[in-house]
């Protein structure tokens, strides 16, 4: 029985407290779906995933297809111009496998590109062709297919192509993103120090530009024809074709005219590469996660580790004490993250150690169940006082109990804001993702820790988490969210929503989420709902707390371990979120 009805936006909208409006109807928790389900950011990309399911394949199939239809329905974070990860479930095999397809470091990186003399960040690490890491996107998905794919490569490629040639009808989201992004920044200069606008770039404006120039309202159409020829021809020669073919040659030519790092020999010699994934457990329940260069399966299993021998259940979620345990649990996987994790091809990361029980066990020992800990009294190294992010995730399973979390990203929302000149396509700004600043780490977030300084090839550390959640040996839940450096904390919200407070897929996915990253030290809280009591009984065991718009989008999956049932549930912080299947 196929169901696409909603629950929702009204729902997040009361627990958060927010000004949201209703989204038309794509998901109900009621009935779930029986057969598959793809849960994803951009509705277009989530039916084109369901199609490739319904002709045959498999949940790679399907993670692929819907991935390259974001890269086109997406522009702000979907993309063949990033990089991210994969965690997947084979059930032929019954092996959890990931595929780390981040982008690196050009072969002229160096660990103090971005800084002047004066050791103050140059703004090019934030916009144009400086900004790029060499993209992994497209043959990590080609890896992906080539390894545990079914159906032929250009049948997943043809409904990008289709939605890029013909166009497709432009959310009220989307239309305001894009006017804003091109919109003239006035001082260039200052709006690239900061994060700069499409408006900057030529390229950027002729691809993404309305034809009459005016502004872009819902349900006009977008066309990028540029993109079709690029995505046409992958489709036809091949995922090499990014890296060795016209594609290459467009994107060196566009470096060199701007002055940008990435070269053909960059392009050509880029690999995704199968790390093994890490592993913890919870309350009886397996979590995998991906390993670095993403830092957030080490960190959510730290977590995790921590708060399992709490009773948080006999709280709460939104009890002060349960809040105090799990910032405290986030404080120190944080620190973890910013002082032992990096590119493992290029550090040494001791994975086991960091997800055990035993590290875990040792870091429970620092914590004072009423008070809090000053995030600086973790660190080895003084922390300096400091002077006065956009990535898509979405989750796949199919009909023989087959998983896909991917994550995958161009960084802040249109990454580089720069538009491949002849390709269609916008490029990442990765580079800012590595510590920038080497020796560097002040109490406003900015880190400047050995693991994740650049060097020629390395990949950048990053926050993203997809996650499979497997209860004897079958899959239960599929989760992971954007968010930046908060992307970690959502998961682990969704995560115990689910396993520790006994939610539904919509509840679990609705509710607020906090954040804490060990610098700057502060709890963010999602919403305008908290009650005063818990604010200040927060504040009174040393808490400094703030509240925040939205955290992440988090399209998640949940298994009804009785029936069998799929429960879809897109994050509707996001209106044009959707769950699509059967």
């Amino acid at each position: 029985m196929r169901r696409e009805t909603i629950r929702g936006r009204a729902a997040t909208a009361a627990v958060l407290g927010l000004s949201l409006l209703v989204a038309p109807a794509m998901a109900e928790q009621g009935g779930g779906f029986e057969k598959h389900v793809v849960s994803a950011q951009e509705g277009n990309a989530a039916d084109v995933g369901r199609d490739v399911l319904r002709a045959g394949g498999n949940a790679i199939d399907a993670a692929v297809a819907t991935a390259l239809a974001m890269a086109v329905t997406v522009p702000e974070a979907g993309n063949i111009g990033g990089g991210g990860f994969i965690v997947a479930f084979l059930p032929e095999t019954k092996k959890v496998v990931t595929l780390d397809f981040r982008e690196a470091a050009p072969g002229s990186g160096t660990p103090r590109m971005y800084l002047a003399a004066d050791g103050k960040l140059l703004p090019r690490y934030r916009a144009g062709a400086w900004a790029g890491g060499v993209p992994g996107t497209v043959r990590g998905l080609g890896m992906a297919h080539a390894k545990w794919g079914r159906l032929p490569w250009r049948v997943l490629v043809a409904p990008a192509v289709k939605l890029a040639r013909e166009g497709f009808a432009v959310s009220d989201e989307l239309a305001r993103g894009l006017n804003n992004q091109l919109r003239p920044s006035g001082d260039k200069q200052r709006a690239r120090s900061a994060f700069g606008r499409m408006a900057d770039f030529p390229e950027s404006v002729a691809a993404f530009g309305k034809p009459d120039g005016a502004p872009w309202k819902g349900g006009d159409r977008l066309v990028q024809a540029d993109l079709a020829d690029t995505l046409e021809r992958i489709a036809a020669e091949g995922p090499d074709e990014f890296y060795i073919g016209e594609t290459s040659d467009l994107i060196a030519a566009w470096m060199l005219e701007n002055g940008g790092r990435i070269t053909k020999k960059d392009l050509a010699d880029y690999r995704p590469k199968e790390r093994p994934p890490v592993h913890t457990t919870f309350h009886g329940y397996d979590v995998f996660g991906m390993g670095p260069a993403a830092s957030g399966g080490i960190v959510l299993c730290q977590m995790l580790n921590i708060l399992e021998r709490y009773d948080l259940k006999a709280d709460g979620p939104r009890h002060p004490r349960t809040l105090h345990r799990v910032t405290e649990a986030m404080r120190r996987a944080y620190f973890t993250r910013a002082t032992r994790i990096g590119d493992p091809d290029y550090v040494d990361v001791p994975v086991a150690e960091l997800t055990s029980k035993a590290a875990a066990d040792e870091l429970a020992k620092t914590i004072d169940d009423a008070r809090a800990t000053p995030s600086a009294d973790l660190a080895p190294f003084p922390i300096i006082k400091a002077e006065s992010d956009h990535t898509t995730h979405f989750s796949v399973m199919d009909d023989q109990g087959g998983a896909v979390a991917m994550t995958y990203t161009l960084e802040d929302s249109y990454g580089s804001k720069a538009v491949v000149k002849g390709a269609g396509f916008i490029l990442n700004n990765e580079m800012g993702d590595f510590n920038l600043r080497p020796g560097r780490t002040d109490d406003a977030g900015a880190i400047g820790t050995y693991p994740n300084q650049i060097a020629p090839g390395k990949r950048m550390l990053s926050s993203m988490c997809p996650t499979l959640v497997f209860k004897d040996g079958k899959v239960r839940m599929v989760a992971g969210s954007p968010g930046g450096r908060t992307i970690p904390n959502t998961t682990l919200w969704v995560v115990l929503n689910v396993l520790e407070f006994g939610m539904d897929a919509q509840a679990a996915v609705d509710a607020p989420r906090t954040h804490h990253q060990w610098f700057p030290d502060v709890i963010s809280l999602e919403g305008e709902s908290w009650p005063g009591e818990t604010v200040k009984a927060l504040t009174d065991m040393g808490h400094r707390v703030r509240t925040i718009g939205h955290q992440g989008t988090a399209n998640s999956i949940v298994v009804d371990p009785a029936s069998g049932r799929l429960f879809g549930a897109p994050d509707m912080r996001r209106t044009t979120s959707k769950a699509s299947g059967d």
